[in-house]
């Protein structure tokens, strides 16, 4: 069933758009201030978020950059046009005007549970045997790429590309496949670098280029992350994927190199 989480302190109104969803055959989630927002978002993955700017602590403003994967619309009493390009521009799928229409609303939520299920296929990355989920932050192991060069993101070419012989490996390595869980940053980290698999990215590019996935990450903790990525892949892979070059920073290893 698909899930919408309501960030919003406004009883009344939470209260009214959770009837209207479930009528609409809807699961729903509640939070009631960005920082229960974070623990909600933490544990479960909603399909689809209403987000109020105005919420105690941490606001709705500086909210939506955390929200990574997830369409979001913006449900606010602000009315003027800078406000709504600026966060349209920093990452809400769309933007709704209290007070609203509820029939309006339910139509833009259809549309953009719509556009994501469209843009679903394309949210893996493959390099060799590891298959990275970037809504669920898995990396699965021991499957086959079904003939997608490193760093390829469209799994519907796979399917079209897949040979017999690696279709045979794949239903072969069923029985050892593993899925290991990252955190936001590890997933950002690993998604950067398998997007760019021959490259050595230094550890100022990946701080610029993972910063609006993972804000909070600095040079410092970059480490102690991406140690422990390198470590949740060797464990069930049995070789490392990620190559420290000294001097430099991080890249894909293949296995051809060991």
């Amino acid at each position: 069933m698909t899930t919408i989480l309501i960030i919003d302190d406004d009883l009344h109104i939470g209260n009214m758009l959770e009837e209207a969803l479930r009528r609409e055959n809807y699961n729903v989630l509640r939070a009631y201030s960005g920082t229960e927002a974070l623990y909600v978002l933490d544990r479960k993955r909603p399909d689809l978020v209403l987000l109020d700017l105005m919420l105690p602590g941490l606001d709705g403003e500086e909210l939506l950059p955390r929200i990574s994967g997830i369409p979001v619309i913006v449900v606010s009493a602000k009315a003027d046009v800078q406000s709504k390009v600026a966060l349209l521009l920093g990452g809400a799928a769309d933007y709704v005007t209290k007070p609203f229409d509820l029939q309006e609303l339910l139509a833009r939520i259809a549309v953009q549970l719509r556009m994501a299920e469209g843009k679903t296929a394309a949210r893996r990355l493959y390099f060799e045997d590891l298959v990275l989920d970037l809504d669920l932050h898995t990396v699965t192991f021991g499957g086959d790429a079904g003939g997608l060069k490193a760093g390829t993101s469209d799994p519907v070419s796979a399917e079209l590309t897949i040979t017999k012989t690696a279709a045979a490996t794949a239903v072969k390595s069923d029985a050892t496949t593993a899925v290991v869980h990252l955190t936001r940053t590890e997933c950002a980290i690993l998604r950067l670098l398998m997007q760019n698999p021959t490259q050595v990215l230094s550890k100022s590019q990946l701080l610029d280029r993972i910063e609006d996935d993972t804000p909070d990450c600095t040079e410092n903790s970059l480490k102690m992350h991406v140690s422990n990525l390198r470590r949740k892949l060797r464990e069930p892979g049995g070789r490392d994927y990620i190559e420290a070059v000294w001097g430099i920073g991080f890249r894909m290893k293949p296995a051809a190199e060991d």
